[in-house]
């Protein structure tokens, strides 16, 4: 075997320089930010992770493992979507349509913010008349039409029928409107994890079966069906709660990509990290990028240059630009591999917020493409002790903790 160089460690006494993207915490402080303003971003180079401080006019409460600010989506044009959800007594709420009745439990009060990371802004969303459900069916997409316009949209089915609503919000609207569209599949409990932006569309994601898309700007949109490919495609609640521990869709290069390290109880169970591509947003077809075996990794001089363990690592995120890179968490540490070469290319102490390591999932990093006015500024350091709080607080983790929140739609046909 030739031999690899060792992954590259940032200097701890300097800055790195600038890069086009960072990987965002999803998980914000809550501060006044230094400069003023609503919210700013304290950016560093992957592999280390950028964070987000909001103010206490976003989120006014002490952050909890339950109650927190939390990222929904970064968007390269500067904007990011942000929910606070904040404690309240549990209530029943109906949920009514002719010849169907139905319920949902509110566990929390929700607001939502747009954040320009540009300016420091935070737009605080108006509650809409419809009750928003489930903040990983909530996502944000910019006008086509340009002019700084964007929609946030929530993709609503109502299980147990073929209909389902998209609850939008869009800047040149200025107003909340319920858009009814044809549910296309079948009666199985849609496992949201998160909303994409690509090619002008929201794509949102169920780790265990596929992707639903349509575009929200069209006056009668049409919801599309992407499933994973047929060996990948898991039984209904299979892994249900950690499918973000080892599996994420990404896009990257222009492309959506769809990464898995999920065994499961498939007949050949050799860990492996599997990379898929969609290349055309118009088809159902992925095809297979990579398919290593974690062994090849671990034997390789740059994994042992790490000191980590032969463990299977909890997946990150794939790079947005590079194809053949794929970010993993292990031991507090985030480190990325370059699959083509079976090698180590970054390895850094990752130092979120929250949640600590023995929660980490996907959800919890986000990879943001930076609009030049953010890249370009002086706002970068090394990123070594922007979570020192989260490490020297002592913690006990509960299950539910850092879960996602939001409810479906239960329905009983009259």
């Amino acid at each position: 075997m030739p031999a690899q160089d060792p992954p590259q460690m940032a200097s701890p006494s300097a800055p790195p320089p600038p890069s086009s993207w960072v990987i965002l915490g999803s998980i914000p402080r809550v501060s006044t930010p230094a400069h003023g303003g609503d919210a700013s971003v304290a950016l560093t180079a992957p592999p280390r992770v950028s964070i987000l401080t909001v103010s206490p006019s976003v989120f006014p409460d002490p952050p909890t493992p339950h109650f927190s600010p939390f990222v929904l989506a970064a968007d390269p044009s500067g904007l990011l979507l942000l929910q606070a959800n904040l404690h309240c007594t549990p209530t029943r709420q109906d949920m009514t349509r002719p010849g169907q009745e139905g319920f949902i439990w509110k566990y929390s009060n929700s607001r939502y913010f747009v954040l320009d990371a540009t300016t420091g802004s935070a737009f605080h969303l108006p509650d809409p008349q419809a009750t928003i459900l489930h903040q990983a069916l909530l996502g944000l997409v910019v006008s086509p039409g340009g002019g700084g316009h964007y929609m946030v949209a929530e993709l609503q089915p109502f299980i147990g029928t073929k209909t389902a609503t998209l609850l939008c919000f869009s800047t040149e609207v200025g107003e909340w409107v319920e858009k009814p569209v044809h549910y296309p599949l079948e009666a199985r409990p849609w496992a949201a994890i998160c909303v994409l932006s690509h090619q002008g569309r929201l794509w949102w994601v169920d780790l265990s079966w596929g992707i639903i898309t349509c575009d929200p700007f069209a006056d009668d949109p049409v919801l599309g069906f992407v499933p994973f490919p047929p060996e990948r495609v898991l039984r209904c609640r299979e892994a249900w709660g950690v499918t973000d521990k080892y599996r994420c869709v990404g896009v990257n290069a222009g492309k959506l990509r769809f990464v898995d390290t999920y065994v499961g109880k498939r007949a050949c169970p050799t860990p492996t990290v599997s990379v898929w591509t969609l290349a055309d947003p118009d088809s159902a077809e992925w095809t297979l990028e990579h398919e290593v075996r974690f062994t090849r990794i671990w034997v390789s001089r740059s994994y042992k240059a790490t000191g980590l363990p032969w463990k299977i690592p909890t997946l990150a995120l794939i790079h947005p630009k590079n194809p053949d890179v794929v970010y993993f968490f292990l031991e507090e540490r985030l480190f990325g591999v370059d699959l083509r070469a079976r090698k180590v290319v970054h390895c850094e102490v990752y130092g979120l917020v929250a949640p600590p390591s023995c929660c980490i999932a996907t959800r919890f990093v986000r990879a943001w493409e930076l609009p030049r006015a953010i890249s370009s500024s002086g706002n970068w350091s090394n990123g070594i002790n922007l979570a020192e709080e989260s490490y020297a607080r002592p913690y006990k983790p509960s299950r539910g903790d850092y879960h996602l929140v939001g409810a479906t739609k239960q329905t009983f046909i009259g």
